[in-house]
């Protein structure tokens, strides 16, 4: 973490930290960064349950500084995998030259590999909910199959019972046969709706996972036309 990083790394870093919005102007990285607010908002960006940013406060004072650090060292930085040394930290609230750059590339290194264990997961979940769904219908189709008490009971009547009410206004002078059709048409819209909301929050998963793929590819990109214009140097 103290290693000094070379100009392309320093490029890459500056490139990576200028898609993040946070709330502060980005003028001098080693005093935008000393308070430690502006590492929380970096991890917020791209795990919002992680960091509760009231937590942190703008400071001038090397106290309240070092506060700051502490918390997200205690409270971020662990679930992160990730620890700045004391030494570090104090050097940091003092805006010393040259040693933000290597902290925030260890961070960017930790938040990666976070994400990618959390792809995986996700997809891992996709599965799973895939064949805990079929379980479910399968189980729910035998249970249908099986037979109930009261199998004395008229057909009509079990069906009414098995189905969710009916508003008031369906109930009076309804043909029977009518009432039936509407409870079926209801709990089918019911069960629909309750399938888009399911999918709807698995697309907006997905489109994040992408959002940060796509991050990271303009990231590498870059990298490499980097590496190209080097190479052409004579």
């Amino acid at each position: 973490m103290d290693r000094e990083l070379t100009e392309e790394e320093l490029q890459d870093l500056y490139a990576w930290i200028d898609k993040i919005p946070l709330s502060r102007p980005k003028r001098h990285i080693t005093r935008d960064f000393s308070d430690g607010v502006m590492a929380a908002e970096v991890v917020k960006y791209f795990f919002p349950k992680l960091v509760e940013l009231h937590n942190y406060s703008p400071a001038n004072s090397t106290q309240q500084k070092l506060s700051n650090w502490n918390i997200l060292n205690r409270k971020v930085f662990s679930k992160l995998n990730f620890h700045v040394a004391e030494e570090t930290v104090k050097r940091i609230v003092l805006s010393s030259a040259g040693v933000i750059e290597p902290v925030l590339c260890a961070l960017r290194e930790k938040i990666d590999k976070k994400l990618e264990r959390a792809a995986d997961n996700m997809l891992d979940l996709e599965y799973y909910d895939t064949k805990n769904q079929e379980t479910l219908h399968t189980g729910t189709a035998r249970l249908q199959a099986q037979p109930k008490a009261g199998e004395g009971m008229k057909k009509d009547e079990k069906m009414k019972n098995s189905k969710p009410q009916l508003p008031v206004y369906f109930a009076s002078e309804m043909d029977p046969a009518v009432r039936l059709i509407l409870q079926e048409k209801e709990k089918a819209l019911m069960a629909l709706q309750e399938t888009v909301e399911i999918l709807q929050m698995k697309v907006n998963r997905l489109e994040h996972l992408v959002h940060l793929k796509d991050m990271r590819i303009d990231d590498l990109t870059r990298h490499l036309e980097t590496y190209k214009a080097k190479a052409k140097m004579p």
